[in-house]
Formats: C-alpha cells, sequence, structure tokens
C-alpha cells in the first residue's frame, strides 16, 4: 500500500498503547516505530508482550519495549506510565485499544462476564487516560481510544461490548472538553471490518454469509490494518490540530450505508 505521510513524521515522538500486543494496536505501534516514534505497548499476556516488543524493533525507525500488564489494574498502568516516560520522556500520544468481547444474548450473559467487559474496555480506558495525565507532553499531547459501532447503535448479542463502549465514547469526549484547555486533544476511532483480526470471523458463519456482509459495506471489502493505523497518525500529527472530541469510523462507508442498499447496483463510472 502506498504511504501517505512522510517516514519522518512522528520522529522521536512517544506513544504509549495498552492492548498494543497484538491485532489492529500492535499494528498501529508498527506505524509509529517506522515513523520513527518510541513506542511501548503493553498487554496481561508477557510472552505476547515480548513478541510484540521483538517485531517492533524488527521494524527499525524508532525504539520499542513491551510490558506485561492488565489495564484493570491502575497501580500497574501508572507503573508502565512511569516506566515509558523513564525510558523515553513526556508522551506524545496515549492510545487505549485494550478490549474484551464475544457474542452472548443478555440471558446467556453471567454478571461476571458482563463486568470482565466493563473492566476491560471501560475501566481500562480510565485507568490508562488518568494514570497518563501528568507524564503527557502539553501543549499538543493526543489522547485515542479505539472504539466500535456498537457504542452508537444497539446490537444483538452485544450488550456488554455496546455498554463499555458506549462508556468509552464519552469518557473520551469527556476528556476532549475537560483537558482541551491544557492543550490535550482526545478522540476515538471506530474500525469497520478489518482483514486478518480476530473479529471478522464474526461476520458470518458460512462463506454466503460472508460475501452478503462483504455487500453491505460501501467499499465493497474490509478494512486494513494499516489504514487504522494510518488514522491514528493522523490524529496524533499536527495536520489533526483542531480535531477534538470526535469519533472517526473508518469501515469503507458502512455505517453511513447502514447496509440498506447492499443489493444496489452501482454503475462503472471508471
Amino acid at each position: 500500500m502506498q504511504r501517505t505521510f512522510h517516514d519522518d513524521l512522528m520522529t522521536d515522538k512517544v506513544a504509549l498503547i495498552s492492548g498494543g500486543t497484538r491485532g489492529i494496536n500492535l499494528g498501529i505501534a508498527k506505524r509509529f516505530v517506522q515513523l520513527g516514534a518510541h513506542v511501548v505497548v503493553f498487554g496481561r499476556n508477557e510472552q505476547r508482550a515480548k513478541e510484540a516488543e521483538a517485531s517492533l524493533q524488527e521494524v527499525g525507525g524508532g525504539r520499542a519495549m513491551g510490558i506485561a500488564c492488565d489495564v484493570r489494574d491502575y497501580d500497574a498502568v501508572r507503573d508502565v506510565v512511569t516506566r515509558t516516560r523513564d525510558a523515553f520522556g513526556e508522551l506524545d500520544v496515549v492510545i487505549a485499544g485494550a478490549a474484551g468481547n464475544f457474542f452472548s444474548p443478555v440471558v446467556g450473559l453471567s454478571a461476571n462476564a458482563f463486568k470482565t467487559v466493563i473492566d476491560i474496555d471501560l475501566l481500562g480506558t480510565f485507568h490508562l487516560f488518568r494514570a497518563s495525565y501528568d507524564a503527557l507532553k502539553t501543549p499538543g499531547a493526543s489522547l485515542i481510544a479505539i472504539t466500535a459501532a456498537q457504542a452508537e447503535k444497539a446490537t444483538p448479542f452485544q450488550a456488554h461490548a455496546a455498554a463499555a463502549k458506549a462508556g468509552v465514547n464519552m469518557l473520551t469526549k469527556t476528556l476532549a472538553i475537560e483537558w482541551g484547555p491544557a492543550g490535550v486533544r482526545a478522540n476515538l476511532i471506530a474500525p469497520g471490518g478489518i482483514e486478518g483480526t480476530e473479529g471478522v470471523k464474526f461476520l458470518a458463519s458460512t462463506p454466503e454469509q460472508f460475501d452478503d456482509a462483504i455487500q453491505r459495506i460501501p467499499a465493497r471489502r474490509l478494512g486494513q490494518v494499516d489504514e487504522i493505523a494510518d488514522m491514528a497518525v493522523f490524529l496524533s500529527s499536527d495536520a489533526a490540530a483542531y480535531v477534538n472530541g470526535q469519533v472517526i469510523y473508518v469501515d469503507g462507508g458502512l455505517k453511513t450505508g447502514d447496509g440498506s442498499y447492499d443489493c444496489l447496483t452501482v454503475p462503472d463510472r471508471r
């Protein structure tokens, strides 16, 4: 894919990413390192954190660390923030990407399962952003939370994730207002179906249903991890200096179209 940013756009910027040891968040971390940022990623699994660190160091550009930490533990998150600042300096970018999800009807959802998702997604986002405040480079710091369409659209079997992400949305927008005067911006990215990620397997249970799901996307394709990463780069850059408190959908137009014209034949105007 053709790159759209200068190779040194994020040179020496410092980024901290929760849930950054795999998937979309690791893809963002790799993009940042490639552009010269120093990045710390963390997640619960120690082995995965080590593997993420190794993969980031192979990218070249900026430096990287992987740390094992559970976002549900505020003191542990605060320690990761301290280690990041001690290693690389004040934080330019903080990305809350840790999340937990599964499909379940409400009647099949235990109180503990519901609480677990809330704790990882919502409480984990609060822990990271709150613990980072005193370590942010101001003015100019950028907070980004990874959210989902369920936050704004009720979705069957997703009550837990919908409630958690709705909370993440409002928390992040509130920080945009409260911390904006200090020069801190806070925005959200809502990815659509992204190729190669865990969520894609839930699009359909048969090849026919999968093809139908793709046809509901105006772009008629899945997204790429790099496309989410590039949005994160944009929101972290001076080009987005006046973008604050926004939910940015990177979904090929799915939310806009809402799948209502998936059978429409679109003329080829190439």
